[in-house]
């Protein structure tokens, strides 16, 4: 099935002047490089308008949830956890998630909708985003996504039938930074009591961080209720949690993912410091992974763990750090953890689709993602001759043109996107090697640069061809996504990801 900008001509796409209006604002771009994920529903664009927050009466969430009763109780201490979330359905929402708080929870109601106010406004696809709240007489509930494939504590330290891979622990890592990353730029640097529990999964097997741990208590920030033996340093001092105590908190997550346990820090340290950290490591993870990748993880904890909190990471560090080691990105969360997709017919059209890296990265138009993995890519999905240049420099012309795609790729890979976009071009000019990733790379070059409607003229001339090529299809609806075409987008993506369900099938 072609893509939904395919099925017009590439001329008269590239000629189509859009109304300003439709370029998207520098501020509203994350800082990831992407426009902030308004219009994402697990994963995926759902074409309309993000879901606005609302609020919802007690009357309607106690029908949700069938009266609150226990056999919806998704909490992990069921009834006896302090504030009990809930599993519900509403009209609008298929599967919601509703926290309700104890009594004493939140006296001063007009602080509780501040807070929940605030923080229904973001909207990105690693968050288990708030889509409402109740806030009538003495309740206090909070709505949110519902994410049906439980806690990361269930994943690793209850795991029934096997243990997590060291690839989705790295992924669960990369997803949850990226989610501080995002909050910190939407100024909720915050996050209370984040740990094992406050990780979840949705229905394709992603991992989220819960909305929940981004609501200030009324207690003003003075919330760690996790053992004392992991609560941060400057917390036993002061009482008060910073985005530096998060950091302190990521750090222990990181150790439950390398060693399936959850470690106090202190025995953690001792380790390391005494070059003992095998270990640390969990047994089930032995020949799983390089030396090198472990090491790296090991050091990022330990500096997330630092005494001195002014010598912590910040969460744009810790992407940077868990980049590299996110490898085999081609590979879907649900085939990682090994979770059973389901689908009501056996036809393409109405099989559960699920987007790959690259068409996750850009149904969020994440920029600094589709880098990465373009350039992780190289060349290997282009065919024939294109990646032989031993064979086709045989003459000073098509050297020459050759040597443009080499500098090309040097200002690429240094993201120097201007000059990217200048070798490129002579090397698509020349006209005499065609390469549809050098027209992804352009695109991308140009995205970068906000040169919206020329990303797209070379996502669909990488199309055009390469037509069994998924990310053709998937940088298509990131230009598209970037002029606010989203229904066009979504259905680009859908393409894109019926191909990929294709081929990888095959």
């Amino acid at each position: 099935m072609g893509g939904r900008c395919s099925r017009f001509s590439f001329c008269s796409w590239h000629n189509t002047k859009f109304s300003p209006a439709a370029r998207v604002p520098s501020s509203d771009r994350d800082s990831r490089g992407g426009v902030a994920a308004s219009n994402t529903d697990n994963g995926k664009l759902n074409g309309n308008t993000a879901d606005a927050f609302r609020e919802y009466t007690f009357e309607e969430l106690r029908g949700a949830t069938s009266g609150f009763v226990s056999d919806n109780i998704v909490s992990e201490h069921g009834e006896k956890a302090p504030n009990v979330v809930y599993r519900g359905r509403l009209p609008d929402h298929p599967m919601i998630a509703v926290k309700r708080f104890q009594k004493s929870a939140w006296p001063d109601p007009r602080q509780f909708m501040e807070e929940a106010r605030t923080v229904g406004q973001l909207r990105d696809v690693r968050l288990a985003n708030l889509i409402g709240c109740c806030n009538e007489g003495n309740e206090r509930l909070l709505v949110a996504e519902f994410m049906p494939h439980e806690t990361l504590a269930k994943h690793l330290f209850h795991w029934d039938a096997h243990p997590m891979k060291w690839q989705m622990r790295i992924r669960v890592a990369l997803y949850l930074a990226q989610a501080l990353e995002y909050c910190s730029s939407k100024g909720r640097s915050l996050y209370h009591d984040l740990n094992a529990y406050r990780v979840v999964f949705d229905q394709d097997g992603n991992p989220r961080l819960s909305c929940f741990g981004l609501m200030k208590n009324s207690r003003d920030g003075k919330s760690y209720s996790t053992n004392l033996a992991f609560t941060p340093p400057e917390y036993l001092r002061t009482g008060r949690v910073t985005s530096e105590s998060v950091v302190y908190s990521f750090g222990t997550l990181l150790l439950d993912l390398l060693s399936g346990k959850h470690i106090p820090p202190s025995h953690a340290l001792d380790l390391i410091r005494g070059k003992n950290f095998q270990a640390l490591m969990d047994s089930c993870l032995e020949g799983h992974f390089s030396d090198d990748d472990g090491t790296e993880l090991v050091r990022l904890a330990s500096r997330c763990l630092h005494y001195e909190s002014r010598e912590r990471p910040n969460a744009k560090s810790l992407v940077a750090a868990l980049m590299p080691l996110h490898k085999g990105t081609e590979v879907p969360s649900y085939i990682l953890m090994a979770i059973e997709q389901e689908s009501s017919d056996s036809s393409l059209d109405h099989q559960k689709l699920s987007l790959g890296p690259m068409g996750d990265a850009c149904s969020r138009a994440d920029l600094v993602a589709i880098h990465t993995i373009l350039e992780k890519n190289g060349y290997k999905d282009d065919e024939g001759v294109t990646n032989d240049p031993s064979f086709l420099a045989w003459t000073n012309e098509i050297q020459d043109t050759l040597n443009f795609k080499k500098h090309g790729d040097s200002a690429f890979r240094s993201k120097d996107f201007a000059a990217a976009i200048q070798s490129y071009s002579k090397f698509i000019d020349g006209g005499t090697i065609v390469s549809p990733t050098v027209l992804a790379r352009r695109c991308l070059s140009y995205l970068m640069t906000n040169m919206l409607q020329e990303a797209l003229g070379d996502a669909m001339q990488a199309h055009e061809i390469s037509p069994k090529w998924p990310a053709a299809f998937y940088l298509q609806a990131a230009a598209l996504l970037s002029l606010g075409m989203e229904a066009d987008a979504q259905e680009t993506l859908k393409d894109g990801a019926i191909l990929e369900a294709t081929k990888n099938r095959d």
